[in-house]
């Protein structure tokens, strides 16, 4: 069994409502980390543009890159399947960080560690229900759970890749994502957009 995300890029609109609920469960008062990112990108070449946005977070890879590196074992596969991180361990080393192709862990300079998303494991363990950013979302565009069941839930026509990611080839990620057709197309004519 392998948990994980689903998203709709069709139906996200950029609100941000999922980065700040994320941002505000793990108490970040700055800017600077996000362990749930949504980012805003332009694809195609005039007249044919259209942008898309992407929303992330640990995609609790089968083949986690954070975990091998870790020195302290303070980044550990659980036994869900669910890539977590033990405050207690880390030394801040950002040998993690450093690993990770999605930017998964990100570093706490007021705690001087990494941290990253856990798939809310302490909320859903004390509560049940979904992690905050699936909840967050007013288009229903997140979802969470085991990865059968997505597919199952969502169909067939899902990738684990698109423009402006790494390639899912080493890590496979646990991350469903219904794309929008900007999203598949030529690498060479995306753009982020800073907002």
């Amino acid at each position: 069994m392998a948990y994980g995300f689903y998203f709709n890029q069709q139906r996200c609109i950029g609100c941000g409502a999922c980065q700040i609920s994320c941002k505000d469960k793990f108490d970040f008062q700055t800017a600077g980390p996000r362990p749930r990112r949504m980012d805003n990108f332009e694809a195609g070449t005039f007249p044919t543009c259209s942008m898309f946005t992407t929303s992330l977070a640990c995609n609790h890879c089968d083949n986690p890159a954070c975990t091998e590196v870790c020195p302290t074992g303070a980044m550990f596969k659980g036994a869900d399947g669910l890539v977590l991180h033990d405050d207690e361990v880390c030394i801040g080393c950002l040998s993690c960080a450093n690993a990770c192709p999605y930017g998964a862990p990100q570093f706490n300079e007021e705690k001087g560690i990494v941290q990253k998303c856990d798939a809310c494991s302490a909320l859903r363990e004390a509560f049940g229900g979904n992690p905050i950013c699936v909840d967050a979302c007013p288009m229903r565009a997140l979802d969470f759970g085991d990865m059968e069941e997505l597919r199952a839930k969502y169909g067939g026509d899902l990738v684990s890749e698109c423009l402006g990611m790494p390639s899912a080839e080493t890590t496979s990620p646990n991350i469903l994502i219904e794309p929008r057709e900007a999203a598949l197309g030529d690498e060479a004519t995306l753009r982020a957009i800073i907002l």
